[in-house]
């Protein structure tokens, strides 16, 4: 995760909002356009079972295309798939990263 967070720090050129948003985004001061994106990133995370076209609108109707809801939607979806991945295979966080983690186990 702290790649991540290096890499939402970077692209909002906001340190304080990434910490608001990272303690907890409903908080955060964000734009009713970020909210809805938001909204939609935790609920198919958690609960992608719990997916309708109803949260499709709610992001139509917070400003995004439809190819803006594609893009989203695709990223949640890699991000879901390559954490999984990585926590499959027992992959640590770089030791470059911020947390200091220990040396990535080694495949075999």
């Amino acid at each position: 995760m702290t790649h991540h967070r290096r890499g939402l720090r970077r692209l909002l050129r906001n340190g304080d909002l990434a910490d608001a948003i990272e303690t907890d985004w409903r908080s955060a001061d964000l734009d009713p356009k970020r909210f809805a994106m938001l909204g939609f990133t935790e609920k198919l995370t958690r609960t992608p079972s719990s997916m309708d076209r109803s949260d499709v609108e709610s992001l139509r109707a917070a400003g995004f295309s439809d190819r803006d809801v594609l893009d989203i939607t695709e990223v949640i979806g890699y991000y879901a798939y390559a954490n999984r991945i990585a926590d499959g295979l027992g992959v640590e966080v770089e030791p470059w990263s911020d947390a200091g983690a220990s040396e990535p186990h080694e495949i075999r």
